[in-house]
Order: structure tokens, then sequence, then C-alpha cells
């Protein structure tokens, strides 16, 4: 996260979006959900994992002493986007690999130190949104209709491989148990790979 942070300050692009490498991101709902904010203003988009705020040791105070700090997080497992204009506020507890020291002071991982720095230490609230999406929630109620809306998709690991969005599309079960490229191939029909034989629509 510390790399991905600086590499994004360095770019000077708009919106910093941090994705785990499990999950598909429809870059369509991405943009439509961005396109309501502006980047200068303080944006903190995601999904919580937990249906509470959770607490921390600030061990960051000047004169050594130890406070409580509660705060929203963010998963990473699901997508977040932070506007330019916040990402640069971040910038003394997340720039240059202060990032990674901040992460070590309160003991947190990279997703939960996002929500510590924006929502502890800057006081910008997460705007919790429904479009991100990952395997900690049962995607199979995720309603069929909606699924090319959505942001961000994930899936069941090995503990949990039926976990996954309910999607008839141009792959059998056993071809894409992720179904991604059942996803991918409704999105962009288009696709070399997709078999144009088999597109169908989202099941009802």
């Amino acid at each position: 996260m510390s790399v991905e942070y600086d590499k994004f300050i360095e770019s000077g692009r708009k919106w910093f979006c941090h994705v785990d490498d499990d999950n598909y991101v429809n870059p369509r709902g991405l943009l439509r959900l961005l396109s309501a904010f502006s980047p200068s203003q303080d944006v903190y988009l995601g999904r919580p994992s937990l249906d509470h705020p959770i607490e921390a040791a600030d061990r960051l105070q000047g004169d050594g002493a130890v406070s409580k700090v509660q705060f929203w997080f963010a998963t990473g497992g699901a997508g977040f986007c932070l506007s330019r204009g916040l990402a640069l506020k971040m910038s003394p507890w997340a720039g240059l690999g202060n990032f990674i020291s901040t992460a070590e002071k309160v003991r947190l991982p990279d997703d939960c130190t996002v929500g510590y720095i924006v929502e502890g230490l800057l006081g910008v609230r997460l705007r919790h949104s429904p479009l991100f999406h990952s395997h900690l929630e049962n995607l199979q109620r995720l309603p069929p209709r909606t699924l090319l809306a959505q942001v961000t998709l994930s899936y069941g690991g090995n503990e949990n491989r039926h976990n996954v969005v309910s999607v008839v599309g141009a792959f059998s079960l056993q071809q894409d148990p992720t179904r991604f490229k059942s996803v991918h191939c409704l999105l962009y029909p288009d696709t070399s790979w997709c078999p144009s034989s088999k597109r169908r629509g989202t099941s009802t």
C-alpha cells in the first residue's frame, strides 16, 4: 500500500483506488460512481467488512501517551477509492514510506491503517457504498439484475468455493468457478475469447 500511495501521488491522477488482485473490477461502474464526486473534495469510498467501527491504540501522541481511537475502514477485500484532495492530506502519515511506520505504530493491516489516517486523524468519514463486494459477504444474495452495475465483485476461497455471484453466462461453473469470465462477457460481449454463440443474459 505504501508504494501504491507514493506512485499515485507522483502520477498526478485524480483518484486512488485499491482493489485486491482476486476481485473483478467493472470500470464502467467505477467511473459512474466516481463521476458523482469531485477529486478535489475529501472522498473516501468503500465497503466496511464489519457492522461497527474498530478501535485502535493511538501511539502517535507527541508526549508518548496512548489513547484509543474509533473509526470505520473500507476493506481492501472489496476495494476502496480516495480522492486526490484527500490523499494529499494523508501525506504526513502515508507519504515517502511513512505509511509503513504509521501501520506499525498503530499495529494495523494496510486497509485498516487507511481508515485510521482518514477517519481517526483527518476526521473525514468513510462513505459506505454497497457497490463494492468482498468474499466475506453472501455473494449469491446479490440480485442478478444488478450485477452489471456493481463496482467490484469477489468470490469465495478454498474454504467456501460456492460463494460466487449467481449469473447465467457463456461459461459453466466448472469452466468459470469465480463467474468473472461470465460477468466480463456480459459487460464486453465483443471480447475475443467470449463465445458468441453462448452469450446469455443474467438469471432472474
